[in-house]
């Protein structure tokens, strides 16, 4: 064996003894991947390296063996396939020595290699640079789609696209499109042109065999195309499912008080889960699928070897020509064959393609729909005067035309029916009738959330939909019953009113909503946080507050919808006397119709249409008319609401003290201190407690570890089997050439059939066990949250969209870890074992060359995965439709974004740092292969497997270093996951233990009780409370807004537990009693009722199980819903949306109280429970409600209300003040 052969056979060039080991040392290289660099890593030493060679001469190549010639004349060299090789062929004699073969060939070589590193080097530098410049544009694109989908909110209505769905659909799509067009999208991409760049080279080294082969590059595309279609649609799916399933969690965590005061946790847990379970089966087909497409593709490419060689064989000359030599056949089957392969490499990065395809097809086509609303429009306030669009007149008359409106989710209800009304500019208009009469849908069609079916409404003679949606709403306030405040300051949530308001401004309107006064007394004034919808603040604080954000705009049109509903009277009072005053057009809609007796029109609605209309006391003259029996129906009401004024007032003033006590000092003392660990839990035990959590799935993961076992073993049989193949043609008989040929494309064959066996079972068992685990530990999430106390809840960062979110996309991230990726992963590292054994059995030295590198580079690897540990935060944001909210958003992510930059761009410099050290040991290898050849320490055959072995250990490394940031991301959700796990609540709200007491009385006592929120530990909420209250009582709890009314109930409940003294129930301590069974007996209806996204008939049972649908329409008999509900096209299964949307206040809370009725609860909870309600329901449900007291006299009724004509006949009546009772008896001993 010369020394010229074993260099050619190391270069990739054909020689006498040995051809060309092209396959294995040059090919081999490509598979290292990391971004776009390894692809031109690959054509720079698969096509320069050879054809550069042969061009200059040095690799030139001879046709067969040496001693197949006879005659010693004949030229060693063809120089016709080596035009520049005069001095090569100078020793052309079989006796020309070593040492001058040596001496020629270090003077070329070693050149060579030095400019082949030094190239590389230059190339991996500037890939490197492009990688770091694709990622930034990445993250700038993906922060637009996020800033458009934040902005799309504002257009969406609870009916078709709830917010709740669209809130995890944006965050999970957002992310499914930043991995498909991010680094990912990167890879694709270079393999493409990979691919290009291999066939070129193929066809040009020879056009006829490269032709042959080429029939199974159709076969790979129509393979991905069907993987890619199977995967989006999978992927879809596997979304829409996520949604809903995210849809559960945000509407449960946003009404967890509800859920957990009809003992729902469970029935949420089990709906969860059914929402998650088809999830599953959509992960085992995707990887089973994917595992059958990978094993496919490398079938295919070991039948190009097969095809290849024999097709090779057939077509090389006789020794008389020279049209195809075996170094041709060696690249162009490689070539061929890598090209197929890059499509398996890719596998789990074109899937992610795929998805974020499904991803961006999802959200894309919302944002296409929503023409009519223009995303990034100046503001109105800053935009210049002179713009005519901005002084639009809209003090005009505002005018409803044979209005008629379905809702687009309830198309066979006509909620509006040929409606006819007329608001005139600067006046007042009042808008009554029962609920569900159509009042609040007015509003709606004014605001532009929907547009009429039919009829016309104008604004001074102009069509509304001539008026610019954004531009219309920012002259119109609206205060709706349930007001909404967002998790900032008092001051803040104001401005959004008006985002360019003075301190004057903002002032003012608090004062003329009467919010001012309670603002000053707190220790934070308007800097208060307020947290999420405003659950700091009572519900009179919060109207008040909502109230002065609609007035601080100074509209031209106010819209009130129940806005006084929940203030106390002397409040009330001074409220309606400003908004008397305004000079503006303003709609009121009230049940309490004493607020809108001065109104200039009163328009009385009755099933879509205006029955009555006038002024109050043209109205009052219509003997027997609905407004004449409302009005009578709330006369006794009036007077005792009266007496009510001045019991207020009498505490108003003390209570203004107290408020001082009721928010914290400082921002610094209203964050909850949460406990948190001194030191992180390693990867290690994060990676042994995932096993843990996975160990059911134990067998399908020892199947997978088994099957990549065998993989791992495959590729350096292939080597073996490759390098034999090649020494078969030292026989100078072609016919035995392709006999041995034929033989080992026959077992090219059976490989490509293991291996296609194998990865099916591979990633159908790595799929089973991630799935599982997947969903297991999203299950596991949602009932440890569960179980959390309330407190856990008020704090800002456990918000019920942060939850939402974080579970979401924890869940995502940790996915990433588990299934396909996992089998890339553990494949790769048995690979790089056997890469690395098989080495140093053949060689020690050169194999230590790469190991050291190799563990160099997988500490690197683990450095970047710690790093992606700490840098992996995510931010979540609830979403809203004030325009404040996305410019506060967008200024949040880009700022996100900008240090995002920076440390990816510092990561593309260390990438670049690594592959310039991979093409300096490269070089090494060269070169020291090169000095053992010489000195005859190391035969050509262990030369060639000694570098197969070694690029086998480096290809594995690039793997997981290419997965490292999917790795990095994952054992950081694991990590927030198992904290949550290990979290132990300090109210467990799903526990079962305690006593159950027998013969429950319902007897309750507070005993000097003293409470602070958790939130608020410098408040002071109840002091020193002393409350007893007997079986059988009704008592009432009045007092002004903010005094503790509603701590009382949450108390009761044990949403929270006391702070100081006890809470008895039956003499027992409420913390020693089962809270499950405690909640049971208690049935609690609140001021603003939470109704859940299911039917009508399960929001009655919601908590309960088995219960007869007799059972169901006599409480809803009761409460006097259900005629409403047999009018409905679906009756009792009529889904009413999240929270109820599709119903009216009224409707909501009379299916509240059906629910509460159904229950028989021993202690009856009633926060303000008809103040939605028109007169004439208000009557009828007190009635229910007086009724249910008297079907069981020993029932325990505490009641809240500001109407002292719900109060009158209680038993007792308690005025608190300051957290403790200041008056008690009954109405006529206060009176």
């Amino acid at each position: 064996m010369t020394f010229i052969s074993t260099i050619n056979a190391l270069l990739m060039c054909a020689n006498r003894n040995h051809s060309s080991v092209h396959g294995l040392v040059g090919f081999k290289i490509k598979k290292r991947i990391r971004g776009n660099q390894p692809y031109n890593h690959i054509i720079c030493q698969n096509t320069n390296l050879v054809y550069f060679g042969r061009v200059s001469g040095l690799f030139a190549v001879g046709s067969f063996t040496a001693h197949c010639y006879e005659h010693e004349h004949q030229h060693f060299f063809n120089t016709s396939m080596a035009p520049q090789s005069n001095l090569a062929n100078s020793y052309q004699s079989k006796k020309t020595t070593l040492y001058s073969q040596t001496v020629l060939f270090r003077a070329k070589v070693m050149p060579i290699i030095f400019w082949l590193c030094s190239k590389l080097n230059d190339a991996n530098n500037f890939i490197s640079k492009f990688d770091g410049i694709f990622r930034l544009v990445n993250i700038h694109q993906t922060t637009n789609i996020a800033n458009e989908c934040f902005a799309l909110s504002s257009t969406l209505t609870e009916d078709t696209n709830p917010i709740s769905h669209f809130n995890t659909k944006f965050f999970l799509h957002t992310e499914k499109i930043e991995k498909g067009i991010g680094f990912d999208f990167l890879i694709f991409s270079g393999v493409v042109m990979c691919i290009f760049g291999s066939l070129v080279a193929s066809f040009i080294t020879n056009w006829k065999l490269s032709l042959i082969i080429l029939c199974v590059i159709p076969i790979c595309i129509g393979s991905s195309s069907l993987f890619a279609k199977f995967t989006a649609n999978e992927t879809s799916n596997e979304l829409k499912m996520y949604s809903r399933a995210g849809h559960i969690v945000q509407e449960v965590f946003s009404s967890l008080k509800t859920v957990h005061a009809l003992n729902g946790s469970k029935f949420e847990q089990n709906r969860y889960e059914k929402e998650l379970k088809p999830t599953r089966w959509s992960n085992i087909r995707k990887g089973a699928i994917f595992g059958v497409y990978n094993g496919w593709l490398s079938f295919i490419s070991y039948l190009v070897y097969s095809v290849g060689f024999i097709f090779g064989v057939i077509l090389m000359p006789n020794v008389n020509q020279s049209t195809l030599i075996l170094t041709d056949v060696l690249v162009i089957v490689t070539v061929s064959a890598q090209c197929v392969k890059y499509f398996s490499l890719i596998g789990p990065f074109f899937q992610a393609f795929s998805e974020a395809q499904s991803a961006a097809a999802s959200i894309f086509p919302i944002i296409d729909d929503m023409q009519d609303v223009r995303i990034n429009e100046v503001d109105v306030f800053t935009e210049a005067t002179s713009d005519e669009e901005s002084n639009v007149n809209i003090l005009g008359d505002i005018e409803f035309s044979n209005v008629s409106f379905v809702y687009p989710s309830r198309k066979n209800v006509l909620v509006l029916n040929n409606l006819n009304l007329c608001a005139r500019a600067n006046q007042t208009t009042a808008l009554i009738g029962l609920s569900g009469c159509g009042k609040s849908t007015c509003i709606s069609l004014l605001l532009r959330l929907y547009d009429p079916s039919a009829g016309r409404i104008t604004i001074n003679g102009r069509s509304l939909s001539d008026y610019h949606v954004k531009r219309l709403r920012q002259h119109i306030g609206v205060v709706s019953q349930e007001p909404i405040l967002f998790g900032m300051s008092i001051y803040e949530n104001i401005r959004l009113g008006k985002l360019n308001a003075t301190r004057a401004e903002i002032e003012t309107a608090a004062k003329e909503a009467n919010a001012h006064e309670f603002i000053m007394q707190l220790p934070n004034k308007y800097a208060t946080l307020v947290g999420e919808r405003g659950v700091q603040l009572s519900g009179g604080e919060k109207q008040r507050v909502a109230l002065a954000r609609a007035l601080v705009k100074q509209p031209k049109i106010l819209l009130l919808d129940e806005a006084t509903s929940a203030l106390d009277n002397i409040n009330e009072k001074i409220v309606q006397e400003a908004l008397d005053r305004a000079y503006r057009t303003t709609i009121v809609i009230a049940h309490r119709l004493s607020t809108i007796q001065n109104a200039d029109q009163i328009y009385v609605l009755d099933k879509g249409c205006v029955v009555e209309e006038g002024t109050h006391s043209t109205l009052m003259k219509n003997e027997g008319g609905t407004y004449q029996q409302m009005v009578n129906a709330q006369q006794t009401g009036k007077v005792l609401d009266d007496d009510l004024s001045s019991i207020a007032e009498d505490v108003t003033e003390s209570d203004k003290q107290d408020l001082r006590g009721r928010f914290p000092s400082s921002t610094k003392s209203s964050t909850i201190k949460t406990d948190k660990k001194t030191t992180s839990e390693s990867s290690q035990s994060i990676f042994s407690r995932l096993l843990m959590m996975n160990s059911p799935e134990w067998i399908s993961i020892l199947i997978g570890c088994i099957a990549c076992i065998i993989n791992g073993l495959t590729q350096p049989l292939f080597a073996i089997l490759l390098t034999h193949i090649i020494s078969k043609f030292d026989d100078c008989n072609q016919a035995n050439i392709l006999r041995e040929v034929l033989f080992a494309s026959f077992l090219f064959f059976l490989l490509g059939i293991l291996v296609l066996i194998m990865r099916f079972i591979q990633y159908g068992s790595f799929a089973i066990a991630g799935s599982k685990l997947t969903q297991r530990i999203r299950s596991k999430a949602f009932a440890c949250l569960l179980r959390q106390e309330v407190a856990y809840f008020d704090q800002p960062q456990n918000s019920s969209g942060a939850i939402c979110i974080r579970l979401a996309s924890n869940a995502a991230a940790l996915q990433d870890m588990t299934g396909t990726r996992l089998g890339f992963i553990c494949e790769a590292f048995a690979l790089s074992f056997f890469g690395l054994l098989f080495g140093l059995l053949y060689n020690f030295e050169l194999t230590i060359i790469v190991a050291v590198p190799f563990f160099f580079l997988m500490s690197v690897g683990f450095l970047d995965l710690v790093v992606e540990a700490i840098h992996n935060m995510r931010t979540v944001k609830s979403l809203s439709i004030e325009k404040e909210f996305l410019r506060q958003y967008s200024d949040f992510i880009y700022g996100a974004s900008r240090t995002f930059w920076i440390r990816e761009f510092a990561s593309s410099i260390m990438s670049s740092v690594i592959w310039a050290l991979d093409s300096f040991i490269m070089a090494l290898l060269y070169w020291r292969a090169l000095v053992l050849v010489e000195n005859d320490e190391l035969s050509t055959r262990s030369l060639i497997m000694v570098f197969a072995f070694a690029m086998f250990a480096l290809q594995a490394l690039r793997v997981v270093g290419m997965l490292s940031r999917r790795i990095s991301a994952s054992i950081s959700a694991a990590e927030v996951f198992f904290d949550l796990f290990d979290r132990k609540p300090l109210i467990d709200n799903t526990s079962n233990t305690g006593h159950e007491l027998v013969n429950f009385r319902g007897e309750i006592s507070f005993d000097y009780v003293h409470f602070v929120y958790p939130a608020r530990p410098a408040t002071v909420v109840l002091n020193k409370l002393q409350l007893n209250i007997k079986s059988g009582q009704r008592i009432a709890i009045v007092g002004a807004s903010g005094c503790g009314k509603s701590t009382i109930i949450q108390l009761l409940e044990r949403f929270y537990d006391v702070t100081h003294g006890r809470l008895f129930f039956d003499g027992v301590d409420i913390q020693q009693l089962n809270l499950q069974w405690i909640r049971s007996r208690l049935g609690l209806v609140s001021q603003e009722p939470i109704l859940f996204d299911l039917s009508i008939a399960e929001n009655i049972t919601y908590g309960l199980e088995n219960i007869p649908m007799s059972a169901i329409i006599d409480a809803a008999k009761q409460a006097n819903i259900h005629d409403f509900i047999q009018e409905l096209p679906e009756g009792y299964e009529t889904k009413v949306g999240m929270k109820g949307a599709f119903l009216s206040g009224g409707e909501k809370q009379r299916i509240a109280i059906a629910r509460v009725l159904l229950r028989r609860p021993k202690i009856l909870l009633l926060d303000e429970t008809t103040s939605a309600m028109d007169s004439l329901n208000e009557q009828i449900v007190q009635q229910a409600l007086d009724q249910a007291q008297i079907e069981d006299s020993t029932r325990t009724s505490i009641i809240i209300a500001h109407r002292l004509s719900t109060i009158r006949s209680c038993d007792r009546i308690y005025v608190l003040d300051k957290g403790h009772v200041v008056e008690s008896g009954t109405h006529t001993e206060l009176i």
